[in-house]
């Protein structure tokens, strides 16, 4: 295998894949199942993988003991203790990479070195820093990262057999990613837009992952079993047992996706003289149902809050692409029919794989990552200047692109500071409208020259966005010689099909997407910053105190600029402000 490959480094399960004549290949482990994302440290002995996991009594995350179960959410710390010794969790992350590359040449030579490697949606900018430190820690540089729901949504598309043709069938459509794996469940809703495979919002859960219904499946096995026997009282469990049954609760659940009953059999797991020390239950796929039944129900229900806070309707998905390992659970596809239909429902036959096959694909086909939104600075009331548009390419491994440089001018110095407000548009694509609805992103505030007229001070503004998608911000004036810098990490993005198949010309239709805004009660920043000379971007009072002739009315000054004057212009009798309530004076005349 030569050339870049995919690395889904999930929250349960890690997972290689590559593209090699026309198909993609999954690299599983002994278990023909992905590498679980466990590590176990025991003394100087490293234990990766499915041997880690098995050890595990609990479906809890991070450190365990001598356990870390999926190190990706401690990412972000600087040193955590396991059994009380020190560790950097990228060293951590490290050893699960590393492990999971060497199975892969082991089973398939070749050169494993530089990967697009699968992120969380919620991961912010410092977590992927640290993840591509981790990686090159273990000898694989990450050539672009994407999000986990696009990944998924790909790796589906870029398999069947007509791919140009049903990417053409879903422009403006409106996708759903339904990925119930053995950590979480995640939801995200997708649109083609411009060209780009783009998230409009997004949901999960960790309380209703695989790992917490096989704890509840281990739990209930032993209850029944108890009362089958009819024993009342609680048993000792031997060394290790818990373990070996949660392992075997797993694998009844895996089962019972095609089968009707299984056999569960542990030897040796009560510590008793009095009982029979094994379990053995045959459990069926009505009981097991029966017991999981409140976490379908709370994982269907969020299917819902989605759409509703979309405000959109089920019957306006056109795809609903089932993923993970829990999907192929009859009463959670039963479910989702019931919302989506037959013919709008796809469950994935690779649920566990889909997500790394994407990867792949995106490394085979060369797809780029792009910016979903604008990155936009406010010049004015409701002036936003797209300083990087959406669709910009984003940046690969060593690369720092989407720079982009402004000479700006402040148009009100008065209080010594020029502001620069960031903005982005709360929909993605390039066909966004004044009056469409903005996040904020940040500000940065640097001193100027306060008794400067209007215009004279030039402000140099900077943007950038480096290969771990960070945004860097910075600005400085020339004459204060102020500066001032910061960083935002929740940027989002989409992956840019345009080279992989031929777009038609795209009409958005958000008709289907609630983007009004509803503010009550708020305030708004002023800024002052401006990309030209123009008198008409000056407080009216402001520019009165120096350029007087501007408001005659033969001139026709623009009227917020004369009510601006007239309001904040002193009385000539009391000197206070026109609009003060003490000032009487116009009264008296």
């Amino acid at each position: 295998m030569k050339g870049v490959f995919g690395f889904d480094f999930g929250t349960t399960n890690s997972l290689i894949s590559f593209v090699e004549g026309g198909r993609c290949i999954s690299i599983l482990d002994y278990s023909r199942l992905p590498h679980p994302s466990v590590v176990c440290y025991q003394g100087d002995e490293v234990i990766v993988g499915r041997k880690a996991k098995e050890r595990l009594e609990s479906s809890a995350t991070g450190i365990i003991g001598n356990i870390v179960k999926s190190p990706k959410s401690l990412l972000g710390e600087s040193k955590v203790y396991v059994e009380g010794v020190s560790r950097d969790p990228k060293s951590i992350v490290a050893d699960i990479v590393r492990y999971v590359r060497k199975h892969a040449v082991e089973q398939h030579f070749g050169e494993y070195d530089s990967a697009v490697v699968t992120i969380p949606v919620d991961m912010n900018g410092k977590q992927r820093k640290e993840l591509r430190e981790a990686f090159r820690g273990a000898g694989i540089n990450i050539v672009q990262f994407i999000h986990e729901p696009l990944a998924a949504l790909y790796g589906h598309l870029r398999s069947l057999p007509n791919f140009k043709d049903e990417v053409q069938k879903l422009n403006r459509e409106l996708m759903l990613v339904f990925d119930w794996g053995g950590g979480t469940l995640d939801l995200t809703l997708c649109q083609l837009i411009d060209g780009m495979l783009v998230q409009l919002s997004n949901d999960g859960s960790d309380n209703v992952g695989g790992d917490v219904i096989d704890e509840i499946v281990r739990n209930e096995i032993v209850s029944r079993h108890l009362k089958n026997q009819g024993i009342t009282e609680e048993l000792p469990q031997q060394v290790g047992a818990t373990q070996r049954l949660l392992a075997r609760s797993e694998r009844s659940k895996i089962d019972l996706s095609n089968k009707d009953s299984v056999h569960v059999f542990v030897p040796d797991y009560f510590l008793t003289d009095k009982y029979d020390v094994d379990i053995e239950y045959t459990l069926h796929r009505d009981e097991l149902e029966e017991m999981v039944k409140d976490k379908v129900d709370e994982g269907v229900r969020r299917i819902h809050r989605l759409l509703e806070d979309a405000r959109i309707s089920p019957s306006s998905i056109s795809l609903c692409l089932a993923t993970g390992g829990m999907v192929n659970m009859p009463c959670i596809k039963s479910r989702l029919r019931e919302i989506f239909g037959p013919q709008r429902l796809c469950v994935s036959e690779r649920g566990n794989t889909i997500i790394s096959e994407g990867a792949g694909w995106v490394a085979h086909d060369k797809a780029n990552l792009s910016l979903a939104k604008n990155i936009e600075l406010l010049v004015a009331p409701h002036a936003y200047f797209p300083v990087i548009k959406a669709g910009a390419k984003m940046p690969r491994e060593g690369e720092v692109q989407c720079t982009e440089r402004l000479n700006l001018y402040c148009s009100d110095p008065r209080d010594g500071f020029a502001k620069f407000q960031l903005q982005s548009p709360k929909r993605p694509g390039r066909k966004i409208q004044p009056t469409d609805e903005r996040n904020m992103l940040d500000i940065i505030s640097i001193h100027i020259d306060e008794k400067a007229k209007p215009y004279f001070e030039r402000l140099e503004f900077h943007l950038e966005i480096d290969e771990n998608l960070i945004l860097h911000a910075s600005a400085k004036s020339l004459v204060k010689n102020d500066s001032d810098k910061l960083e935002i990490h929740n940027l989002e993005f989409g992956l840019d099909l345009t080279g992989t198949v031929e777009q038609q010309d795209v009409i958005e239709d958000f008709d289907s997407i609630d983007t009004q805004a509803t503010v009550t009660n708020g305030v708004s920043l002023r800024p002052n910053v401006t990309l030209r000379k123009e008198d008409s971007l000056i407080p009216g009072e402001f520019l009165y105190s120096y350029k007087p002739d501007y408001f005659d009315t033969r001139m026709s000054p623009p009227e917020h600029q004369v009510l601006e004057k007239l309001y904040y212009e002193p009385c000539s009798f009391c000197s206070r402000p026109s609009n003060h309530p003490l000032c009487k004076c116009a009264s008296l005349l």
